[in-house]
């Protein structure tokens, strides 16, 4: 049953000073933090820290059009993904809307695809039953693990030599590690950041490795609190039943560290891709909010967002920040002006206008119709 290949809780819960995220939340089976959160964000954001990440969901495809198979069911233009290249792709709805978002990376006749822990069997049950007489073979890798490496300081001699690697690979580009798996560079939630998809049983191993190397341990909130200064969503939290790509910036090539490719082939959703992209714009887009850290209690993703006791949006992933405090994604609508008080859960909220995207440009449909009625 594709059931039991969800992950386990990490046997790195032992380290010392490390605290398990809460009760029935994506993070529960890894640490949250080590004992000083914003220490372990500021190295993670200027020196170099490694974060447990493995309760991600990892699986394999295998098999000689692994690569063209896939790319008819998903939104990134794959087919010709070189080797030891990692690209950001989605599953989408009939409707467009987004049910999986995943990274996956090539290496060595391997596409290594990992997600959320809650919906990687359902991937991993879809791609089963899309396979038909292509030759390509999904299948669960339980075995294996995701460690993450994130700062500027990743680069230094001390780590390379933990890693046994002469250098780090370039953004979205792979190498591989000596005792199995390989090294990835992510473009966020830093420009220095890095994944290993390792095997399991050598966590503690490379735990041990890399903070001998100078790396500091750091929690899901470390990443976390990164992540929504990046401005990168979460599948599940940052998003609902009812999220587009359009509406949470996962639009673009592999190049321009998208998931949806705009001038590939036909896939499931790609209707309602391309009406918006060429005809309308999206009815909501993710912006970052500025909390009141002086309110009693903080809100929880889910809750709505208000503007005079008035539902405008919805909140996503919260916390606490370093540097900028409280801080939120949350889909807003796009009616709503960027000066507009909002309240979200028990706080007074206001949004970045720098974090606000711009829908000023002409869309190529309606340029068409605007010259076909001569306007």
């Amino acid at each position: 049953m594709v059931e039991s290949l969800l992950v386990p809780p990490s046997v790195l819960l032992v380290a010392p000073g490390a605290v398990a995220g809460a009760p029935e939340t994506p993070d529960a089976a890894v640490a949250w933090h080590y004992g000083d959160p914003f220490a372990e964000q500021r190295a993670a954001a200027q020196a170099v820290a490694v974060l447990d990440r493995s309760h991600r969901f990892v699986l394999t495809i295998t098999g000689a059009e692994r690569l063209t198979w896939l790319h008819t069911i998903s939104s990134q233009h794959v087919a010709a993904l070189p080797d030891r290249r990692t690209a950001e792709n989605l599953s989408l709805d009939l409707n467009g809307r987004v049910e999986q978002h995943f990274v996956m990376t090539d290496i060595d006749g391997t596409l290594w695809i990992d997600t959320e822990a809650e919906t990687g069997p359902a991937l991993l049950s879809f791609l089963q039953k899309m396979v038909f007489w292509a030759k390509a073979e999904p299948s669960g890798a339980p075995d294996f693990a995701v460690l993450s490496l994130v700062g500027p300081d990743a680069a230094s001699p001390a780590i390379t030599a933990a890693l046994g690697i002469d250098a780090l690979p370039g953004i979205y580009e792979a190498t591989a590690l000596p005792g199995g798996g390989f090294i990835r560079a992510m473009p966020w939630p830093t420009p220095h950041s890095y994944d290993l998809i390792v095997p399991r049983g050598d966590l503690a191993q490379w735990w041990s490795r890399l903070t001998a190397a100078g790396a500091a341990p750091a929690g899901m909130w470390a990443f976390e609190a990164l992540r929504v200064a990046a401005l990168r969503p979460r599948l599940g939290i940052d998003t609902d039943d009812r999220t587009i790509p359009h509406e949470v910036r996962w639009i673009g090539g592999v190049d321009a560290g998208g998931a949806v490719h705009l001038d590939k082939g036909c896939y499931r959703g790609q209707e309602t891709v391309a009406r918006v992209h060429n005809l309308g714009k999206p009815p909501r887009h993710l912006v970052l909010l500025h909390l009141d850290g002086s309110a009693d209690g903080r809100p929880v993703p889910g809750d709505a967002v208000t503007a005079g006791g008035r539902s405008v949006g919805r909140l996503g992933t919260v916390v606490d920040h370093f540097e900028l405090g409280p801080i939120a994604l949350a889909l807003i609508k796009r009616s709503v002006p960027v000066e507009t008080q909002l309240d979200a859960g028990p706080c007074a909220a206001s949004i970045d206008p720098d974090s606000v995207p711009a829908h000023d440009e002409v869309q190529a449909g309606r340029a068409a119709i605007d010259r076909l009625r001569g306007r």
